[in-house]
Formats: structure tokens, sequence, C-alpha cells
């Protein structure tokens, strides 16, 4: 299992008339996640772009279990469950507030196409380089 965490602080702009974090935001705070989680692993996805490979969302899903405030500090964790072995990569998101709290969990499916033809492709060889290490048993 890879997992990685970053934090982000709720900004104004990004609440709703109650103070609470806009529903709609939680999927750009998924997306810090993913992006900073790829950053660990040495690369970004402007590099895979640059190898011709795009990663656009197939799916998402999101449960809201206590609403984020402005001004809260988010621990963004998100997880890689299992070693993707086709062209799809699911990402698991858990939003925490600063006492520790469970606020959302979401899972977002992502797949890898060709830039141009925007047929699938299978894992990038560099990223399951990079994440075998995390699901190989220790004995």
């Amino acid at each position: 299992m890879f997992t990685q965490t970053t934090q982000i602080r709720v900004r104004y702009g990004e609440t709703d008339q109650m103070g609470y974090l806009y529903y709609g935001n939680y999927a750009l705070y998924y997306e810090v996640g993913r992006a900073e989680a790829i950053r660990t692993l040495g690369f970004t996805y402007a590099e895979l772009e640059k190898q011709g490979i795009i990663m656009p969302v197939a799916e998402l899903n999101s449960k809201y279990l206590r609403p984020a405030y402005y001004d809260d500090l988010i621990t963004v964790k998100t997880i890689l469950k299992e070693l993707p072995v086709d062209h799809k990569i699911r990402f698991h998101s858990e939003l925490y507030n600063e006492k520790g709290d469970l606020l959302n969990i979401g899972v977002t499916t992502l797949v890898f196409l060709h830039a141009d033809t925007k047929q699938r492709y299978g894992m990038p060889p560099i990223l399951m380089e990079r994440l075998v290490p995390f699901f190989e048993k220790s004995e």
C-alpha cells in the first residue's frame, strides 16, 4: 500500500454561505493529494504528459461525514490500496481536520491514455517501477 499526506488550509473563497468548505471543492483537494503523492514518487503529471500520457478522471465518489470550515488546516491522506494492473488507477482520499476527525472519504479513478490517440495505455513503466516496492510482501 502506498500512502502520502499533504496539508491544505481552507481558504475563504472555497467556502459556502455557512462557512463550510463547499462540497464541490473536495475534488480539488483530492487532486492536490494525488499530485503531491506522484511528486513524492519522484516525478510529476507534467512529466507523464511530456511522455504522451494523460490521466483523465473516469469516476469520482465522495462521502461527506463532517464539515470542514474556513481556516481549518486539512490533512489530505492519499492512498493506493492496490497496485494498478491495467489502464486504471484508483486513488483513495481521506480528509482530516486538526483534531484528527475524519471529515470526508473519496475515491477517484483515473485512466491512462495516449495523449494523441486517446486510446488506453497500460500503467506507465516509470510509475510501476516507483510503486512496486510499496506493494512487495516483506518476509
